[in-house]
C-alpha cells in the first residue's frame, strides 16, 4: 500500500505588495513597525508605532494599548495627518497588524500605494527597525509600561517627543558612492548631518512635497521657537513626570 504526501501550503496573503519601496528621492514613503512595552504578571504592556519617512527621516510616534484594528486604525489616521507632507507609500513587515483588510482599505481610500517586506531581504524595513532602538528604546526604556498609559504617552509623544526628533535632533544621511571596484556603497559624511526639518527643506522642489495649509514660514516658526538644548532640557521634564505617573498606574496593576 502506498502512501502519498504532500506539503503544506503557506497561506499566501494577497493584501499589500512584496517589494521594496522605491521612493527616488521624494519624501512621502515612510517604514513602519511596532514595539511592544513589556510584560508584567501576564498582563501585556503599550505598544509603540513608529512611522519614518526613508527620504526626510521625518518620524512620528504613537501608543496604542492594543494592536488590534479597533484600536491601531484610529491612531495610523492620526499619525499620517502628522507629517508634513503628502504620503505616497506606506511599508511594513508582514506582520498580521499592518496587513488586513482594514487597514488596506485605509491606504487605499487615501490614494497610498502599500507594501510589505519581501522574504529573505531583512534590511527592507531597516530603517525603522533602527529608529526603534535610538528613538523609542532610547527616550521609554524597555521596562514595562501598562496599556492604560497609552493617553498619557500620545500626550507625550505629540507635545515632546516628535517635534523633537523632527526639529532638534540631528541624524545622518547617507550619500552613494562608487568605490574602485565599480561598487555602489553608503557613506555618511558629517557634512550631511541635520535634523528631518532640515533636510526637507533642503530637498528640490520642497514646497512641491507639502501637505494643503502647509508652509515652511509655519515649519520654521516652530524650530525656531527655542534651542535644540531647550527643547531638549524640556523634554526631559516632561518625561519625568511621565515616568512618575506611569510608576503609580504600575504599581496598581503589580
Amino acid at each position: 500500500m502506498s502512501r502519498l504526501f504532500t506539503k503544506t501550503k503557506p497561506v499566501v496573503s494577497k493584501i499589500g505588495e512584496r517589494a521594496k519601496p522605491e521612493p527616488k528621492g521624494q519624501p512621502g514613503h515612510i517604514r513602519i513597525d511596532t514595539v511592544h512595552q513589556g510584560n508584567l504578571n501576564g498582563q501585556k504592556g503599550v505598544y509603540h508605532i513608529n512611522a519614518v519617512d526613508e527620504i526626510a527621516q521625518w518620524e512620528i510616534v504613537a501608543s496604542v494599548g492594543r494592536i488590534s484594528e479597533a484600536y491601531l486604525v484610529p491612531v495610523l489616521e492620526i499619525m499620517l495627518a502628522g507629517f508634513p507632507f503628502i504620503i505616497r507609500g506606506f511599508h511594513s513587515d508582514n506582520g498580521s497588524e499592518f496587513v488586513n483588510h482594514i487597514v488596506a482599505r485605509l491606504l487605499n481610500k487615501m490614494l497610498i500605494r502599500f507594501t510589505r517586506s519581501r522574504p529573505r531581504h531583512p534590511d527592507d524595513n531597516g530603517l525603522v527597525e533602527t529608529k526603534n532602538g535610538s528613538v523609542i528604546r532610547k527616550n521609554l526604556g524597555y521596562a514595562y509600561i501598562p496599556q492604560t498609559c497609552a493617553k498619557l504617552l500620545n500626550e507625550y509623544h505629540r507635545d515632546y517627543l516628535n517635534p523633537y526628533i523632527n526639529f532638534h535632533r540631528p541624524c545622518f544621511f547617507p550619500v552613494s558612492v562608487i568605490d574602485h571596484k565599480g561598487k555602489i556603497r553608503k557613506t555618511y559624511p558629517y557634512k550631511m548631518v541635520r535634523t528631518p526639518y532640515e533636510r526637507l527643506k533642503s530637498l528640490p522642489q520642497a514646497e512641491s512635497y507639502l501637505c494643503p495649509g502647509v508652509t515652511f514660514e509655519k515649519l520654521e516658526t516652530i524650530a525656531n521657537q527655542m534651542s535644540d538644548n531647550q527643547f531638549a532640557e524640556r523634554m526631559v521634564k516632561a518625561r519625568s513626570n511621565l515616568f512618575q505617573q506611569i510608576s503609580r498606574f504600575a504599581s496598581r496593576v503589580a
